[in-house]
């Protein structure tokens, strides 16, 4: 017995030593990022100190950099903010629907139909860019975030809809029969039994069209030219990059507040992340 519990730790043991590098690499970035946010300027130049703590005491002048000498981080922030809110609401307003008619309504050629919207998710941005520009265009639109309001949503239902209709595939059809036995209609069975099922795939579709708002830069600077109605990734660049100087505190304070928050939506649905993609649950 004890030696079967010696190789059990033994193997735990190897298991857990081959991970770290691949836990240094991936924590790596975020431990820099937030001690170069907190350093002071002067320390960030030392060359005759260890780089990897703080050789002056910590300072928050950064963050005052951003957020009240910095014109425009705070409005880009909100403009990414409604963006993404947005954006996430036209997507799962569609995508559900959509992916719930193509995988249960047996409609004709339905499985072609999603690979064909799946394809178009594929096509490259860059190839897209003329088409849309004149879209956006023709509706007045430019300079203002609410082209990417029109244009984000071209990427991100596609997928989101090719998604959902593999996850809708997944449930038991007999969980609708049952709800239509007991009186519920269509919507009903939909909004009281295959939705609250169906919830790791709805994250999905919630959290890939808000990394993808936060993080798209192509048309984010083509399309919004003022200051004002830029988002926070192009914003971040252009208002803390001034030809050859680079505000490197404050630019990884703001690289920490807009990714932080994304990293630890991932880390706290990781498991909804894992069934939504492999129709499988993650604890076996």
């Amino acid at each position: 017995m004890r030696s079967r519990t010696w190789r059990e730790i033994r193997r735990h043991a190897i298991i857990y030593a081959c991970l770290v590098p691949f836990l240094v690499v991936a924590l790596f970035p975020v431990f820099w990022m937030l001690i170069t946010a907190f350093k002071d300027e002067a320390d960030l130049y030392r060359m005759d100190v260890v780089p990897f703590w703080f050789n002056l005491p910590p300072t928050l002048k950064n963050f005052e950099l951003l957020f009240f000498h910095s014109n425009y981080f705070v409005p880009s922030l909100v403009n990414s903010l409604l963006l993404t809110v947005f954006v996430v609401g036209t997507t799962l307003v569609t995508a559900v629907p959509a992916g719930y008619a193509l995988a249960r309504l047996r409609l004709p050629a339905a499985e072609n139909l999603g690979i064909a919207i799946f394809i178009t998710y594929l096509v490259p941005p860059i190839i897209l860019f003329l088409p849309l520009a004149r879209v956006v265009g023709t509706l007045e639109l430019f300079d203002t975030w609410w082209a990417l309001a029109l244009v984000y949503p071209t990427f991100t239902i596609p997928f989101c809809t090719w998604l959902l209709m593999g996850f809708f595939k997944t449930l038991p059809r007999e969980l609708e029969e049952a709800a239509w036995v007991d009186g519920c209609g269509l919507v009903g069975g939909i909004l009281r039994v295959i939705l609250p099922l169906s919830r790791p795939g709805i994250v999905i579709a919630t959290i890939f069209p808000v990394t993808f708002s936060m993080n798209e830069v192509l048309y984010a600077v083509t399309y919004v030219g003022p200051r004002e109605e830029k988002t926070v990734t192009v914003a971040i660049a252009s208002t803390l990059i001034r030809g050859d100087i680079f505000y490197w505190g404050a630019l990884m304070g703001a690289g920490l507040i807009v990714g932080l928050p994304l990293a630890i939506l991932y880390m706290f649905y990781l498991d909804h992340f894992i069934r939504g993609l492999t129709g499988a649950d993650p604890r076996f």
